[in-house]
C-alpha cells in the first residue's frame, strides 16, 4: 500500500494527508476492520481502492449498504492483474465475481504468482480459500492439474466451498494421467457432483481420449461411483456417504430382495414364479460367487460357469422391453433390447444352434456380441467384439458399468420366440415398425449393469447437462454412454459435437429409448453435430423422436454427406415408414450436408410435433416448387403454434411466391432468410411486394435477411416498412453481410428519421444488425450514419476489413 502512495508522489504531486492515512489504515486492516466498516460512506469511498482483494471482498456488503460500488475497483484490478480483455465483457454484471473466479483458477493452475502484487497477497488469508466461494465454473486441463491439490487435507475447506458454489465443471485438452491423479479426480468428482451442486459437465478437445479416464468422468457424472476401488485419505470412507448411507449409498433391503428373487436379472424378468429352479437366495449366492471368480481371475472358472448355467437354465424368461418395470433399480441396468440377434443364428424351426448351446456355458460375466447379417445384397457387418476374458485390473470401471451376466442360450431362445411372433423372415430380416432397423444395424449389444456391480457400485446425485465436444467416441465408449443414459433420470441436456459417432449413434439412441420408459426422466434437449452423416439427417431426426418422443429441443447438424454409401445401414425404407409417436418437440434444427430437403420424410415429423414453435433448416436443397409448397402447407395445417422459422444457405432465388406466402403468415413472429440468395434473380416488384406485405403484417416482429445481396438501394427501400401508413410490428432487422456501403447506410438513416418524425416519434423499431458490411470504405460517412441510427435504435456492428475479406475469398477460390 505504501507503493501506491509513493506512486502518487512520483506522478508529480505529494500524497495528501487523507491518502497517507488511508494507506496506514489499509495496512492495519487486521486490527481495524470493524472500525473501518463503521466509517461514513464518504470516507470509506477513499479507502476502498487502497484495500487488498481479501478485505475488499469482505467489505462488499457494507459498501453496498452505504451506497458505494466496488465495480470500478474490481475492473481496474482485472486490467492490472489479468491484462486481457475477457470475452463478452459488456455482459459481465459482477466484476468482483469475474475477477475472483479467474483468480482462483490461475492460482490453482500455477499461472498467477500472488507475490507479484501486494494487492493479491496477505498472510492472514489463503488465496484459494478466500476466492473459492465465488467460483461457479472450473476448468481442469492437461494432466489434471489441481485435482490432487483440491483433494488434499489442507484444502478440505476449499473443496467444501466449491461443493456449494460450483455449477459447471469443464475438462479441456486432457492427457493420460497416472493412477494417483486419477484417484484424486475420482474423489474430486464425488465431492463436487455426488455431494455438491455441479449441474453441468463439459469435455472438449481430447483428440486421443484415455478410455478409462473418459469412462470415469462419464460414469461419475451419471451418479455411479465405486468407493471400494477409490482409496480415500487414511483409509476412511467418505464422511458424507456415512451420513447418507441409508438414502444414497448401496441397495436397500427391498432392492436386495428384488435382486435375490431374480426379478431383475440383467435385462430379463421371470415369466412365472413357479418356473424357478431351487431357492432364489441360494441361486443368487451362486451367481455372486461365479461373478466374483470371473472378475478376479483372468480365465473363467469352468465349475462356476457350469453352476451359473445350471442355475439359470431352469428358469423360463422373456426379454424385458426397454425398462417396463418402474422399479428404480431396474433402471440402473441398461436393457439394450433394441439390438436383436438375426435369424441366421437359428434353424428353420426356430431352435437354438448347437454351437451356441455348446458355447453358452463359457460366457461368465460378459456376453459376446452377435454377428449382424444383412439381407440379400450388401456386405456383412460385424458388431464390435467385446473381450470375453474378465479384466484383472481392479480399477477398470467396465467391471461395474457394463458387466453382463446373461446367458447366450437364453438370449437366443427368447429372441427366437419373439422373432417368430413378429413374423420375421430368415432370408430377409425385416424388423417391425415398432422396432425400427436403425437401432439394430449397429449391433449395440452393450448389455446391462449386472447384479454384482449393482450391489457394489453406489448410486448418487448426477448432473443435468452433459456436453462432449471434439472427443472421438469408439464403439465401446458409445455403448458405455448408452448404458449410462438408460438410467440417467436427472439429465436435461445432452450435446454431442464432432465425436465421429457414425453408426454408433444408434447405441446412444438405444439408451435414450430405454430412458424414455422412465416416468422420472428429465431430458429435454439433444444436440448432435458431426462432420459426416451416417444416415440422412431427416432419418436421424425420425429415429431420435421414435426413441425419445419427450424431447423439447432437437438439433441435428452435419457438415458433409458420407460418400461411403455402402457403410450406411440398409432397411431405411422400413424405418421411414415406421410411425412417429406424438412428440413434445418445440424446437427443431436440421443442418443438411447438402442433402435434399426430403419433404416426404419431414412431413410426418411435423405432423407428430404439434407443439413446434421454432424450425430451422440449414444447407438443404429444394428440388421443385411442389416440395417447398408441401412443406409450407404442412406448417400451416399441423404447426399452428410455429413462431420462428429460419432458412440458412437454402437457395430460394426461384421461390419468390413461397417467400411472400411465408411473410404473410399471421402466426410467425420471426422469419430468417440467411444467405438464401433472395434477390439473385428478382425484379423490383419482388422487393416492393415484400415491403407491402411486411407493412400489413402486425404479427411479425423480427425480420433477418443477412447475406442476400441487398445493396444500398434495397436497404433504403426497406426503410418504408416503418412509414406512417405501416402497421408493422418489426422491432428487429438484420441486414448483415449485404454489401452495404456508408453512403447507402446514411441515406437509410435519414429516411428512417423522416418516418419517425411523421409518426410523432412512435416507432417499434429497436434493434439493427450490420455485421460484415462495407462500412470501412468511408469511415466518416459510416460514423455519421451510425450516430443517426443510434438515436433511433440499438445498432450492433463490427469493424470489418472488407478488402481483406475479399482477398481471402479470392485466395481460396
Amino acid at each position: 500500500m505504501e507503493a501506491q502512495a509513493e506512486g502518487g508522489a512520483a506522478a508529480g504531486s505529494p500524497p495528501s494527508l487523507f491518502e497517507l492515512s488511508g494507506v496506514a489504515v489499509s495496512s492495519a486492516m487486521g486490527a481495524l476492520e470493524r472500525e473501518v466498516w463503521a466509517l461514513p460512506g464518504q470516507i470509506l469511498q477513499g479507502i476502498l481502492p487502497l484495500l487488498n482483494i481479501y478485505y475488499l471482498e469482505r467489505i462488499e456488503e457494507t459498501a453496498v449498504k452505504k451506497g458505494l460500488s466496488t465495480q470500478p475497483i474490481w475492473r481496474k484490478l482485472w486490467n492490472d492483474v489479468m491484462k486481457i480483455r475477457p470475452p463478452k465483457s459488456e455482459n459481465i454484471t459482477s466484476w468482483r465475481k469475474k475477477f475472483l473466479e479467474t483468480f482462483f483458477s490461475n492460482v490453482l493452475h500455477g499461472v498467477l504468482d500472488v507475490s507479484s502484487d501486494q494487492r493479491l497477497s496477505d498472510q492472514h488469508f489463503s488465496p484459494l480459500l478466500h476466492s473459492s466461494r465465488h467460483v461457479t465454473q472450473l476448468t481442469i486441463c492437461n494432466m489434471l492439474q489441481g485435482a490432487a491439490e483440491l483433494t488434499s487435507e489442507p484444502n478440505q475447506k476449499v473443496l467444501e466451498n466449491l461443493a456449494g458454489s460450483l455449477r459447471t465443471l469443464k475438462f479441456r485438452h486432457l492427457l493420460t494421467s497416472d493412477l494417483s491423479i486419477r484417484q484424486s479426480l475420482s474423489l474430486l468428482l464425488h465431492r463436487l457432483i455426488h455431494h455438491g451442486t455441479v449441474s453441468q459437465v463439459s469435455l472438449c478437445s481430447w483428440p486421443v481420449p484415455d478410455k478409462e479416464l473418459l469412462v470415469l468422468v462419464l460414469s461419475m457424472s451419471a451418479g455411479f461411483w465405486h468407493p471400494g476401488k477409490t482409496p480415500v485419505p487414511q483409509g476412511s470412507p467418505c464422511p458424507l456417504c456415512r451420513k447418507d448411507s441409508d438414502a444414497q449409498s448401496l441397495l436397500t433391503q427391498e432392492d436386495n430382495a428384488l435382486l435375490e428373487s431374480d426379478q431383475l436379472c440383467c435385462g430379463y424378468t421371470e415369466q412365472s414364479k413357479t418356473s424357478q429352479c431351487g431357492d432364489s437366495k441360494s441361486r443368487s449366492k451362486k451367481v455372486q460367487t461365479a461373478s466374483l471368480r470371473g472378475l478376479q481371475d483372468a480365465e473363467p472358472d469352468p465349475q462356476a460357469s457350469t453352476e451359473l448355467s445350471k442355475s439359470s437354465s431352469c428358469t423360463d424368461k422373456t426379454p424385458v422391453l426397454s425398462g417396463l418395470s418402474s422399479h428404480p433399480l431396474q433402471n440402473l441396468a441398461c436393457h439394450d433390447v433394441s439390438c436383436k440377434v438375426p435369424p441366421g443364428y437359428y434353424n428353420v424351426r426356430g431352435e437354438s444352434s448347437p454351437s451356441l448351446t455348446k458355447r453358452s456355458s463359457v460366457g461368465l460375466a460378459f456376453q459376446k456380441p452377435y454377428r449382424r447379417y444383412k439381407a440379400a445384397v450388401g456386405r456383412k457387418r460385424r458388431c464390435p467384439r467385446r473381450n470375453r476374458r474378465a479384466r484383472a485390473d481392479p480399477e477398470d470401471l467396465y467391471d461395474f458399468v457394463f458387466a453382463v451376466a446373461r446367458e447366450e442360450e437364453e438370449m437366443v431362445e427368447s429372441l427366437s420366440e419373439g422373432n417368430e411372433q413378429e413374423g420375421e423372415s430368415i432370408n430377409g430380416w425385416a424388423p417391425s415398425p415398432a422396432d425400427p432397423p436403425s437401432f439394430q444395424a449397429v449391433g449395440c449389444t452393450g448389455g446391462s449393469v449386472g447384479i454384482l456391480p449393482l450391489k457394489t457400485a453406489g448410486r448418487f446425485r448426477s448432473v443435468s447437462t452433459l456436453e462432449l465436444f471434439s472427443i472421438p467416441l469408439t464403439a465401446d465408449t458409445c455403448r458405455t454412454l448408452g448404458n449410462l443414459l438408460s438410467s440417467w433420470a436427472s439429465l436435461e441436456k445432452l450435446v454431442l459435437s464432432y465425436n465421429g459417432l457414425g453408426a454408433n449413434i444408434f447405441c446412444i439412441l438405444s439408451g435414450l429409448r430405454a430412458l424414455s420408459h422412465r416416468s422420472d426422466c428429465s431430458l429435454q434437449v439433444v444436440r448432435v453435430s458431426d462432420v459426416f452423416s451416417h444416415i440422412p439427417s431427416v432419418e436421424l431426426v425420425r429415429s431420435t423422436l421414435r426413441a425419445y418422443p419427450r424431447l423439447h429441443t432437437l438439433s441435428v447438424s452435419f457438415d458433409l454427406k458420407n460418400q461411403l454409401e455402402g457403410n450406411r445401414p440398409e432397411g431405411h425404407s422400413s424405418s421411414s415408414e415406421a410411425e412417429i409417436p406424438e412428440s413434445c418437440l418445440e424446437q427443431l434444427e436440421i443442418r443438411f450436408p447438402r442433402e435434399p430437403l426430403q419433404t416426404s420424410l419431414l412431413l410426418p415429423v411435423l405432423k407428430a410435433s404439434r407443439s413446434l414453435q421454432q424450425l430451422s433448416l440449414d444447407s438443404a436443397t429444394i428440388s421443385c416448387p411442389l416440395e417447398f409448397g408441401l412443406l409450407l402447407q404442412a406448417l400451416k395445417e399441423c404447426n399452428l403454434g410455429l413462431k420462428r422459422l429460419s432458412f440458412h444457405d437454402v437457395n430460394l432465388a426461384d421461390y419468390q411466391k413461397e417467400v411472400l406466402l411465408l411473410l404473410q403468415d399471421p402466426v410467425l413472429q420471426e422469419i430468417t432468410f440467411s444467405f438464401c440468395r433472395l434477390f439473385e434473380n428478382s425484379t423490383p416488384e419482388f422487393l416492393a411486394d415484400i415491403i407491402k406485405i411486411v407493412k400489413r403484417n402486425s404479427t411479425l416482429k423480427s425480420l433477418k435477411l443477412p447475406g442476400n445481396r441487398l445493396g444500398n438501394h434495397r436497404l433504403v427501400a426497406l426503410a418504408d416498412i416503418f412509414s406512417e401508413d405501416s402497421s408493422s410490428s418489426i422491432c428487429q432487422l438484420d441486414v448483415s453481410s449485404n454489401c452495404i456501403k456508408p453512403d447507402g447506410l446514411l441515406e437509410f438513416a435519414k429516411k428512417l428519421e423522416s418516418h419517425l418524425l411523421q409518426r410523432g416519434g412512435q416507432i417499434k423499431f429497436t434493434h439493427l444488425r450490420l455485421f460484415q458490411n462495407w462500412l470501412d470504405q468511408d469511415a466518416a460517412t459510416a460514423q455519421e450514419a451510425l450516430r443517426r441510427l443510434k438515436a433511433v435504435c440499438s445498432v450492433v456492428s463490427n469493424t470489418w476489413d472488407s478488402s481483406q475479406a475479399f482477398a481471402d475469398y479470392i485466395s481460396v477460390m
